[in-house]
């Protein structure tokens, strides 16, 4: 039976795809990837690009990043009605995703519009928080600590919650408020004790100390931040 898996390819680095991912790349026969914003081939695909079978069809779809859901959601629908006819004709069809499928993913959008029509499976994928742990050596937590993993463009609100009840806090997407975020921070006295990575496993991955920052600097899509208070001062090297 045909099936539709949702690839989690990591942060960027092609080296940290699983071996289940590299393995079902290698039995699909049509692959949906991203569109780049100008054309030809994702930051996705160009991770997964040294796996990927010189037959296998690659169907490169555009996924509005706009915050207009209607606008978002037909789309998605248009794109779920390819997929669901190209499974039911017995392909293989593979979507590849960033990090984790599970984790702010498109897929999972798509996945469930499909949930009931045809056999889904995900493979999970490094995380961006998890690579940034391990490039930083140390612990996303210990113990009892408590951790949440938050975007910046949530709530300021429960940014605020988020950072004032927990040991420690994963912000993603934090370019998009970085000014908000970083006063937020500095008006805790937390600057010194977190770290932002650009572009994580990237060729461009940067690592440095929130206060290395000035609060009107302009960050990289891809940088997360990570809040350690237990540390006196976070590491960036």
């Amino acid at each position: 039976m045909a099936s539709f898996y949702g690839i989690g390819v990591g942060p960027g680095d092609s080296e940290l795809l699983t071996i289940k991912a590299v393995n079902t790349i290698k039995k699909l026969d049509i692959l949906y990837a991203p569109q780049a914003h100008k054309g030809g081939r994702s930051v996705a695909e160009n991770i997964a690009a040294p796996y990927l079978p010189a037959n296998l069809k690659i169907k490169r779809r555009h996924f509005p990043m706009i915050n207009d859901w209607e606008k978002k959601i037909k789309s998605w629908q248009e794109i779920a009605e390819e997929i669901a006819k190209d499974v039911k004709n017995d392909n293989n069809v593979g979507f590849l995703t960033l990090g984790d499928p599970s984790v702010y993913s498109t897929f999972s959008y798509i996945a469930k519009m499909l949930a009931e029509r045809i056999d889904i499976q995900t493979i999970a994928g490094i995380s961006s928080f998890s690579q940034i742990a391990a490039s930083l050596s140390v612990p996303l937590m210990l113990d009892e600590e408590s951790l949440e993993i938050i975007p910046a463009t949530a709530d300021i609100t429960q940014l605020e919650k988020a950072i004032d009840l927990n040991d420690n806090v994963v912000i993603m997407k934090i370019a998009t408020r970085f000014a908000q975020v970083y006063k937020i921070l500095e008006q805790r006295d937390l600057l010194s004790k977190t770290i932002v990575v650009e572009n994580a496993s990237m060729e461009k991955q940067k690592k440095q100390r929130l206060i290395d920052y000035s609060i009107n600097d302009k960050l990289p899509y891809f940088s997360t931040a990570l809040l350690k208070k237990g540390n006196k001062n976070v590491k960036s090297n």
